[in-house]
This record gives C-alpha cells, structure tokens and sequence, in this order.
C-alpha cells in the first residue's frame, strides 16, 4: 500500500511540474490529509507512515529539478508552511515542530526529511496540490489557475493543483506575452 502511494504521489508532483512548468527555484506548496488517503474523514486517522510515503514520493521528483517543497501543516498550526531554510529567504520564522496530530503526517515527515527544516506563517508559491482538501489557496502566488491531473486521486483522496500566472493588467489594446500563460 505505501509503495503505491508513494508511486501515486510522485506521478502528480511530476504532472503538476511539467504542467506547470517549474524551475529550479521555484516552491510547489503541498497540502495533504493522510486521514483523507485512507478513506476516512479530515483530520480523523492521522498516519505517519501515509505521510512518510507521500513525502517520498513527491521529494524524489522535486528534488532533482531543484524545486523546493513547501508542506502545509494543518489547522491546529494556522497551515503554517514548513520548508527547507533556503527557501524562506527573508520572511519571517516561526517556532514549531509538526507533529502528526498538531501539523499533520505529511508535515512531519517534511520537517525531519528536509536538511535545515523551518516553519513560515505564509508563501506565495508558483503551484500547488491540494491532497485531501487542505485549502493550499491562501500559500498560492496571485493569479491561481486550476489544473485537472490525470493523477487525481492519492490513495482514496482527491488531488486538486493549481498553477500560477503573472496577473493580466492594461485592459483591450494590452499586449501579452503568450509565452506566460
């Protein structure tokens, strides 16, 4: 069972890449219920194993591209972000450690997966997955577009992306770059 997860996470992360065209340098932010990919309710049946497999399985395609991880904790820690410390570049820190019931499995298993983990109130990142209906919109970059995966499902929980874009300004007689959309 983990492998396949694993497997199905990795498959978005490197759908939503391509679709989305990261960068080295660029932040995927990853929301992720493993309650959700077990088939049970939000928030109800935690698993540090889910997590564990899940973060794997998005690391081993974000990683070599250069793409940093930002992995959203729960409610109980306001969807705090933790990322690796090169990330964060200036913003602001925050003192927490996620655990599986205050934070999340998948956040978790991001803080003691990452190098130099630290935790941020806040990101603006160039995509998303959303796995179990986390809500990653508010760590989005302004203009989200949504994105339909092939791989929309991890485990028993729905996969929602989204990608950004540069917002459109000058109204009808603007001129667009094709190229950033």
């Amino acid at each position: 069972m983990y492998e396949e997860i694993r497997k199905e996470a990795a498959a978005a992360a490197q759908e939503i890449c391509q679709v989305a065209k990261l960068q080295k340098g660029q932040i995927l932010v990853v929301g992720c219920s493993t309650s959700e990919v077990t088939g049970h309710t939000v928030g109800s049946d935690s698993s540090p194993a889910i997590g564990q497999a899940i973060y794997e399985g998005i690391q081993q395609v974000l990683a070599p591209k250069g793409i940093y991880l930002a992995a959203q904790c729960c409610e109980h820690l306001n969807r705090a972000i933790i990322v690796e410390a090169e990330a964060a570049g200036q913003a602001e820190l925050c003192n927490v450690v996620p655990q599986p019931k205050a934070g999340g499995s998948f956040a978790t298993a991001a803080y003691h997966g990452f190098q130099h983990p630290v935790a941020l109130e806040e990101i603006r990142a160039d995509a998303g997955l959303d796995i179990g209906g986390t809500l990653i919109g508010m760590h989005l970059k302004k203009v989200a577009v949504p994105v339909r995966l092939e791989q929309n499902r991890v485990g028993q929980a729905m996969v929602l992306a989204a990608r950004v874009r540069p917002k459109y300004i000058g109204g009808e007689r603007a001129i667009y770059n094709e190229d950033l959309k």
